[in-house]
């Protein structure tokens, strides 16, 4: 089945492409098999000269890439070029820091004897990537991967082929040997094969939990080392000394960040009594007065789902939240007109069981929970199976510290809304997965962490 770049806002199809044969596939498994080793016992400085000259292409490029963005899976055009941008930061954040993230580490025992801990690359990595940030998550595994010396195989979302491609094309572009970053322009159905594959030796996977689930199977049944970043239902906790009028106008850009399509956008918003009522007030009537429009807009503050599908999965997941008996301040519904759009919205007094307080809800839909107090609401924020982010508001040091303390994320900012960050790891816990990416820790989640001691030497 051919694999297709179709526009969410006017339904257009821009390109199809073959998948690839099942000898296509195992060549481009050699070529990353070959090419290990030489990229691997490359010096340092020749693998992040390629990041640093991909960093390069990034921001000379981040418009085009944002377009092409906007044309597949509906980004801002803004928020595309600014996700280009940030892959430029990353990339340059390894070239500075690989050498030290690198760098043995030594341990000396009790008795005087010197040992060393190494970190080396252990061959062709798997990233299994989504299309909500077909750049960034890319580059975000790709860019620690490169420099510690394995190589890439993006298997990207297949709504997203020519961002695939463009990664492909920019990597070359910047010097990467033939080989070192490949696209595997295949649908899902061939995921399980490659993993299996002896000459991957192990996968990252930023999807939803079910994916995540499937895949860590087949890489547990082959003992392959596995990071998971799944899903999220990230809350948002407005607390009695809060700025209320400063933390509603963060919540609006919070849940509808990326078209409301994230895994760390704020999902479900906890305010305590002492402020509930001003703060629905203010959050309903921001959502509301969003401009929804064509993502190359600059006017547009609000872009269409991803696809038809998607919307539709958003519009029955409120359908059904509303007949359980949650109550609409605002929105609740797709617009009647071309493209995937749905309406930015706000659900309050939402039972326990309905799809608003359980599940993830990729869109514009934010769930909105009242709290007796604080130790009410971080019950309801760890009230949940996912834990990826939190945010939370407050004017009070002891509180926010009592609350970073407490909450099952792997994630806490305090009066600001959660984003990624190349300096800090970033990754989950409980069903929002496992392992880190970014900062030191990301680098050295794929890697072989080595002991090393000599004695009589």
């Amino acid at each position: 089945m051919p694999i297709a770049s179709i526009d969410p806002t006017s339904g257009k199809t821009w390109q199809t492409f073959e998948a690839l044969s099942d000898g296509a596939l195992d060549e481009k498994l050699a070529r990353a098999s070959r090419v290990f080793a030489p990229w691997s016992r490359a010096p340092l400085a020749q693998r992040t000269a390629v990041l640093a000259r991909a960093a390069e292409i990034f921001d000379a490029e981040a418009t085009a890439l944002g377009r092409l963005a906007a044309e597949e899976m509906g980004k801002l055009l803004v928020a595309g070029k600014q996700e280009a941008e940030k892959c430029a930061t990353g990339c340059r954040y390894y070239v500075e820091h690989a050498e030290e993230f690198l760098r043995p580490e030594v341990v000396v025992d009790a008795e005087g004897e010197r040992g060393e801990v190494h970190f080396d690359p252990i061959g062709p990595l798997l990233a299994i990537m989504p299309w909500n940030f077909p750049y960034w998550q890319v580059v975000r595994v790709a860019s620690p991967a490169l420099a510690a010396g394995n190589v890439v195989l993006l298997k990207h979302a297949s709504s997203v082929p020519r961002c695939a491609l463009a990664l492909e094309d920019v990597f070359r572009r910047a010097g990467a040997p033939e080989g070192v970053f490949q696209t595997l322009l295949v649908g899902a159905d061939r995921v399980e094969g490659i993993v299996a594959d002896g000459r991957v030796a192990a996968v990252s996977l930023t999807g939803s939990e079910d994916a995540g689930r499937r895949v860590a199977a087949v890489a547990g049944k082959h003992l392959k080392k596995i990071v998971l970043e799944l899903g999220g239902s990230d809350p948002f906790l407005v607390l009695a000394s809060a700025d209320v009028a400063r933390a509603a106008a963060t919540a609006v850009k919070a849940r509808v960040v990326n078209n409301g399509q994230s895994c760390i956008a704020a999902k479900r918003f906890i305010a305590v009594d002492a402020v509930y009522e001003e703060f629905a007030r203010r959050f309903a009537d921001g959502m509301a007065a969003l401009k929804l429009g064509d993502p190359l807009d600059a006017a547009t503050e609000l872009g269409p789902l991803s696809s038809l599908g998607q919307r539709d999965t958003l519009a029955d997941q409120v359908a059904r939240s509303v007949a359980a008996g949650a109550r609409v301040l605002t929105g609740g519904h797709a617009l009647e007109r071309p493209g995937a759009f749905y309406t930015p919205t706000v659900l309050a007094d939402i039972p326990p069981g309905s799809p608003a307080h359980d599940e993830e809800l990729f869109g514009p839909v934010a769930s909105l929970f009242r709290a007796r107090d604080t130790e009410t609401a971080l019950a309801i924020a760890n009230g949940s199976r996912f834990g990826l982010g939190a945010s939370v508001w407050t004017r009070d040091r002891d509180e926010a510290t009592r609350c970073a303390r407490a909450l099952e994320t792997g994630s806490v900012f305090i009066n600001d809304m959660v984003a990624s960050d190349a300096r800090f790891p970033f990754g989950g816990v409980k069903a929002s997965g496992h392992g880190r990416e970014l900062g030191r820790f990301g680098m050295r989640e794929l890697v072989n962490v080595k002991t090393v001691r000599a004695f009589g030497l």
